[in-house]
C-alpha cells in the first residue's frame, strides 16, 4: 500500500506498488482509491428475513482503535439525521442487493472533512459490539436471529425503530496499552466487576476469577456496556463502572479504558480512527502515582485469599456471639511492577 499526496510521487509509487505485488503475488495488478486523511468507522446494523422485508436498527461509531483494532464502541454516532437516514438505506440497499437474510453489518469508512461516507465490507454475523445496537433500541438481536432463522418475518418495520439515549461498549483485555498493547495471559486472581443495573449496566463475560487468559486466544476479559439517557450520562456511568472494576494477577487495559472515556477531547467527540497514535503521550504515559485500580485489586486479592477468621477445630463446641475479624497493615511503596505494588505486614 502506498499514500500518495501529490501528482508527480504518482508514478514512482505505482511502480514500486507493482513490483512488490508481483514478487509476493505473481499479480501486479493494482487499486487505486480515495486516500481519506480523517476517517472515521462508522458501521451499521442490517437484519433481512425470507419475506424481502429489510430494515436497519442504526449506527455504531467504533472509531477508538488500536492496531485497527476496536477498542470503544458507541451508538448512535453524531451524524445527522438526514445522514443516519442516508447511510441507513445505503446499508440496507446493500443487503438487498446479494439477497442476504438475518443479521449483517455494514462498515463504512466515514470521510469527517467531507461529511460523507464510502462502503468498506459487510460483516455477515453480529458484531461483538452489537449490545449497544441493543441498548438504543430496546430489541433482543439474538432473538431476532432465530426468528429470522426460523422462517419468520422480522418482529418490527423501520418506521418502528427509534433511538432512545446512547450506548457504550469498551473491551476489557488483558494487554499491556504502555508497552505497545502486548497481549498478556496467566491467571486472574482476582476479579470483581461492576454490578450490573438492568437496562443501564450490562456485563457480557465468560471469564471467573482463577481462571486462565491463554496465549492461544483472544485475550479479552470482558464487554462493559453502559446506557445513558444522552452521551455525557452514558459517559459518566462508564467512567464509574470502570472505576469499580477490579482486576488483579495480570496486566490489563481497564486504567487505559478509564483514561480515554474522561479525555475532553473524546467527550468532545473531536477524533477519528487516529485518535490513540496521535494522543499517545497523553494517553499512554504511565503515571508516576499510585494506580488506584491496581492498588485496591492488589488489597482485595491479598484480602480475599490470605485472610482466614474461621476458628481452629479444637474450639468447635464454642460459640461465638460476635463477628470474627483480622487487621491488616499495608505499606504502599511505588515499584515498577502494578502487581507488586503493595508489601503486607502482619
Amino acid at each position: 500500500m502506498r499514500i500518495v499526496e501529490n501528482e508527480k510521487d504518482f508514478y514512482e509509487n505505482l511502480e514500486s506498488a507493482k513490483r512488490e505485488s508481483l514478487k509476493s503475488f505473481s499479480d501486479d495488478k493494482v487499486l487505486v482509491e480515495k486516500y481519506i486523511t480523517r476517517p472515521r468507522h462508522i458501521e451499521v446494523q442490517v437484519f433481512g428475513d425470507k419475506h424481502d422485508n429489510y430494515v436497519y436498527l442504526f449506527e455504531r461509531d467504533c472509531s477508538i482503535q488500536r492496531r485497527n483494532q476496536k477498542v470503544v464502541e458507541e451508538a448512535p454516532s453524531n451524524i445527522d439525521e438526514q445522514l443516519r437516514a442516508q447511510i441507513g438505506q445505503s446499508a440496507v440497499d446493500a443487503a438487498r442487493a446479494v439477497g442476504y437474510y438475518n443479521a449483517g453489518t455494514v462498515e463504512f469508512i466515514f470521510d469527517v472533512d467531507a461529511n460523507t461516507y464510502y462502503f468498506m465490507e459487510m460483516n455477515t454475523r453480529l458484531q461483538v459490539e452489537h449490545p449497544i445496537t441493543e441498548m438504543i433500541t430496546g430489541q433482543d438481536l439474538v432473538e431476532w436471529q432465530l426468528l429470522v432463522a426460523s422462517g419468520y418475518p422480522l418482529p418490527k418495520k423501520q418506521k418502528d425503530l427509534y433511538i432512545n439515549g446512547h450506548s457504550m461498549e469498551v473491551r476489557v483485555y488483558s494487554e499491556d496499552p504502555y508497552n505497545n498493547f502486548l497481549p498478556g495471559s496467566g491467571k486472574i486472581k482476582y476479579l470483581r466487576e461492576p454490578v450490573e443495573q438492568e437496562g443501564l449496566v450490562r456485563m457480557e463475560t465468560g471469564v471467573r476469577q482463577n481462571d486462565e487468559i491463554s496465549i492461544f486466544y483472544d485475550p479479552m476479559i470482558a464487554k462493559l456496556v453502559v446506557w445513558g439517557k444522552d452521551r455525557l450520562q452514558a459517559s459518566q456511568r462508564l467512567s464509574h463502572a470502570l472505576s469499580n472494576f477490579k482486576i488483579a494477577g495480570l496486566v490489563n487495559n481497564v486504567p487505559f479504558l478509564k483514561t480515554i472515556i474522561d479525555d475532553d477531547q473524546f467527550k468532545s467527540w473531536d477524533y477519528d480512527t487516529s485518535y490513540i497514535p496521535k494522543n499517545r503521550d497523553a494517553l499512554l504515559t504511565r503515571s508516576s502515582d499510585f494506580d488506584q485500580n491496581s492498588l485496591i485489586s492488589s488489597v482485595l486479592l491479598y484480602a480475599s485469599q490470605s485472610v482466614n477468621t474461621e476458628l481452629p477445630s479444637s474450639f468447635l463446641n464454642f460459640r461465638v456471639n460476635s463477628a470474627l475479624n483480622k487487621t491488616l497493615n499495608f505499606e504502599a511503596k511505588l515499584v515498577q511492577s502494578p502487581e507488586d505494588a503493595l508489601k503486607v505486614m502482619n
